[in-house]
């Protein structure tokens, strides 16, 4: 059960745990038991346990306050296509291909933003203020897609904070008119430049012009790279060259990097190292990764040898930011998900393996949080201080080991202040679109 939050958004939040990472230690694994004075919207103080003096209080008894979510690597273009288009085997190149079909017979303006909103909504009830959404812009899908999320950008302002990232594919990057095409229309439509790549004998070329494009228009860079269990590949390697060799100054981030973690330790120390010193931040996405990565259907049953996921634990350590996501929702790269960021925490978790020291493991918390919220540069920071909005999320658990082992699907969501109905949208709203009404 939801906790009853005063109407008129005044009172104190007693005795409640905050990971002292999101109140200016970043490196910091404790919890401090505190009062949050909530006020006109915004947390108008926080001190220690007893110093709230508002006559409206609602004791937490040392339950986990966590401030809203911030995802950093979405797909709301592909969002729950699941049930009119699903990946035929479960591995990428049977997901990149289904969605290849549905995007060339469905993707009209009207379906797009109806499943775009469907996930919005899934992400607001869940506690999440601000997305960035990877959007598919093989032209001339480049036009439709971001005419919708202008529309909805603009819809869901004060809601949740959106930003865009224009995804291309290796040929429309190396084809120069239909890269600038794409990335003219980005520009103008306030985005982030993007594209994928793996394992292509063209990679140091892709990059190199990428960055170049970006460089030229003023764009910040956001690439899905290496997701790919093939130790060659070196998408990563090359955007840290590209971007060394440039001196290129916006935001660079990294995507996926599986790679990564089948590589030979001096391979991986290697790009870690041009990582670090490009200042590439790198996103993980552990769900997806862990669905899809090591997937081999063709011999018969086989169970995975490894969990999908990049080196985060490695990155971190020598100083590359980082963070994890959702990734996608209910469509042929990953058929689960709702855009939860505590589910995306609690997974990761128990994927990535950040839970031990369990005395650290609450610095963690940032990657769902302040630390996508500080790389893709949003508004919206993510932290708990005096001033900041009063966006909170409430748990039911007073320590990592309670937090993590329920779902916590009875959390209590605050925006500015006030109680939000968590009730999520019914899937039946899309049974037209998918054939199923």
């Amino acid at each position: 059960m939801t906790l009853p939050i005063p109407a008129d958004g005044h009172y104190v939040l007693a005795n409640a745990a905050v990971p002292t990472a999101l109140m200016g230690d970043p490196v910091s694994g404790a919890l401090e038991l505190v009062d949050i004075t909530i006020a006109d919207a915004r947390i108008a103080a926080i001190g220690p346990a007893g110093s709230g003096t508002l006559p409206q209080r609602i004791d937490m008894r040392g339950d986990i306050v966590l401030p809203a979510f911030v995802d950093l690597h979405t797909h709301l273009d592909k969002g729950h296509i699941w049930p009119r288009k699903q990946n035929p085997d479960g591995t990428w190149i049977g997901a990149l291909m289904a969605v290849l079909e549905d995007r060339e017979a469905h993707w009209a303006s009207a379906d797009v933003e109806r499943r775009m909103d469907f996930s919005l909504r899934c992400a607001y009830a869940h506690g999440t203020a601000a997305i960035r959404t990877h959007l598919d812009m093989a032209p001339p899908q480049h036009e439709i897609t971001w005419d919708v999320f202008e529309a909805m950008r603009t819809r869901w302002a004060g809601r949740i904070e959106l930003q865009g990232a224009g995804l291309l594919g290796p040929d429309t990057i190396l084809d120069a008119p239909k890269l600038r095409a794409v990335a003219e229309r980005t520009k103008a439509a306030g985005g982030i430049l993007g594209g994928s790549t793996a394992v292509h004998p063209e990679n140091p070329t892709i990059m190199r012009t990428l960055v170049a494009m970006a460089g030229e228009l003023g764009l910040d860079i956001d690439l899905h790279t290496d997701e790919s269990p093939d130790p060659t590949a070196n998408a990563l390697e090359c955007l840290a060259d590209a971007v060394l060799e440039s001196g290129f100054t916006g935001s660079v981030v990294a995507g996926h990097c599986c790679s990564l973690a089948v590589q030979d330790e001096k391979t991986a120390k290697r790009v870690i190292d041009k990582v670090a010193r490009a200042g590439i931040a790198v996103v993980s996405l552990p769900m997806c990764n862990m669905y899809l990565q090591d997937r081999d259907n063709a011999s018969g049953v086989r169970t995975p040898r490894w969990r999908g996921v990049t080196l985060l634990n490695e990155l971190k350590a020598a100083g590359v930011k980082v963070a994890i996501a959702s990734d996608n929702t209910r469509d042929p790269f990953y058929a689960y998900g709702d855009l939860d960021g505590f589910e995306v925490l609690r997974e990761g978790a128990r994927i990535v393996h950040f839970d031990h020291p369990q005395i650290d493991a609450f610095a963690w918390t940032r990657s769902v949080s302040a630390d996508p919220a500080a790389i893709a540069r949003f508004a919206f920071t993510a932290e708990l201080k005096p001033g900041a909005p009063a966006d909170l999320v409430l748990f039911k658990g007073r320590n990592w080991t309670e937090l993590m082992s329920r779902p916590q699907s009875d959390r209590t969501v605050i925006r500015a202040g006030k109680s939000l109905d968590t009730t999520l949208p019914d899937y039946r709203e899309l049974d037209d679109l998918m054939g199923l009404s």
